[in-house]
């Protein structure tokens, strides 16, 4: 290991007594999740508005009343949607684009490297109707930030993240375009702050807290430094634009809103996926992702396995806790039903791109397990080390050492 410490600001705000949700699988470990008195998360409870208390024909109105105020009327660009070609952007752009009679330009900051599906469905997208300005950032940079971000964030893909976030802002600059539309509020559909729950827009200064786990890109180039991974003519020749914020006057002058199509339609992800089948070519994998039981989200990056491994590591809960517990409060599956699912799938090694995975951060197998270890021992609350294996302390079945 190079530092043997972590930048994930996020770990030491985490409770120490683990509990889960009454109604869906969640645990409280989950970041910037809260639970009521009656033990049910906020994602559930807001879950319950989504489809009892809000009132969708007065969110369209104000969709509609937005959308008018930006459409252009000579087809020119009016709207950005930032996207991978998956079930969410494919449908969030076809809505805007067919339903609506908006002119989208869709953006989208590539993944590390492109799985066979990933990129037909990114093909297929495009082909189905829409410009796209795709961008790959530069190899050697993109996999030194990949290296240190796994050890000092336990997770290798946050630089991708921080792309995600701010590629389709610079780009809103660069073509004068000041609407852009992004899929569903994470936070608020999944469990994670609920600040925002009421407004349809987020501000860049949230991202830090609330994506780059209380971090960010300089604090990775500082610690690549003193590790000599990169070199400062290195960081000096190479402008890394699309990983930062973008600037606050420019955005101010253009006059950019970005907003969650979530917050003007229904979010649900199966329905999501059934509506891109349709009408964007969207497939789903042969075979169900590893580590949980879905075969139609998250299919695009061969890292995608490893993010949700280190979730594991880190929180006890993985790929098919939160799949589980969205179908639940979307009303697809029951509690009992995604509790036997968590059992069967949650936390599976990700292997079938392992090999790749350590080529491409240039480590050894040794060298993996030691900072999955390290991890393991920075949650001694959520790890107990019986006979040499790391066992779960609690569970949502109840088959943990401590349950």
């Amino acid at each position: 290991m190079l530092f043997g410490k972590t930048l994930d600001r996020q770990l030491g705000n985490r409770p120490k007594e683990i509990k889960f949700c009454t109604k869906c699988v969640v645990s409280s470990q989950r970041p910037r999740i809260t639970f009521d008195e009656q033990g049910v998360c906020s994602a559930c409870r807001y879950a319950y508005e989504k489809h009892n208390l809000i009132d969708w024909d007065e969110r369209e109105r104000q969709l509609r009343d937005l959308l008018d105020r930006f459409r252009s009327k000579d087809g020119s660009y009016d709207c950005l949607v930032p996207g991978s070609g998956g079930k969410d952007s494919s449908y969030v752009s076809h809505q805007l684009k067919y339903k609506y009679g908006m002119h989208p330009l869709t953006v989208t900051w590539a993944p590390f490297e492109y799985t066979d599906i990933g990129w037909k469905n990114f093909l297929n997208w495009k082909d189905s109707g829409f410009d796209n300005l795709l961008c790959f950032p530069n190899g050697q940079v993109h996999r030194k930030l990949s290296r240190l971000a796994f050890e000092l964030l336990g997770d290798a893909w946050e630089p991708f993240a921080y792309g995600q976030k701010a590629y389709a802002f610079h780009m809103a600059i660069k073509f004068k375009i000041p609407l852009i539309f992004y899929g569903e509020s994470g936070e608020i559909e999944y469990g994670g702050s609920t600040r925002n729950k009421d407004k349809p827009y987020e501000d860049p200064d949230d991202w830090r807290e609330l994506y780059y786990k209380g971090s960010g890109i300089d604090e990775l180039l500082q610690h690549g430094l003193e590790a000599d991974l990169f070199s400062k003519e290195e960081i000096a020749n190479n402008p890394l634009m699309f990983y930062r914020q973008p600037d606050p006057e420019a955005l101010r002058n253009l006059g950019c809103q970005m907003h969650w199509f979530s917050y003007y339609k229904k979010w649900v992800p199966q329905e999501n996926y059934y509506y891109s089948v349709e009408n964007t070519g969207f497939q789903a994998n042969p075979e169900h992702s590893e580590g949980t039981y879905s075969k139609y989200a998250s299919l695009d990056d061969k890292q995608d396995g490893f993010h949700f491994y280190l979730a594991f590591i880190k929180f006890g809960i993985a790929r098919a806790t939160s799949d589980a517990a969205h179908e639940i409060r979307d009303g697809h599956i029951t509690r009992e039903e995604g509790v036997a699912l968590v059992k069967r799938y949650d936390g599976a090694f990700p292997a079938r791109h392992f090999q790749w995975f350590l080529n491409y951060l240039g480590i050894s197998e040794g060298e993996f397990w030691d900072i999955i270890n390290m991890y393991h021992e920075l949650s001694p609350h959520v790890w107990k080390k019986v006979d040499g294996q790391w066992k779960l302390r609690r569970n949502v079945w109840g088959g943990g050492v401590d349950d």
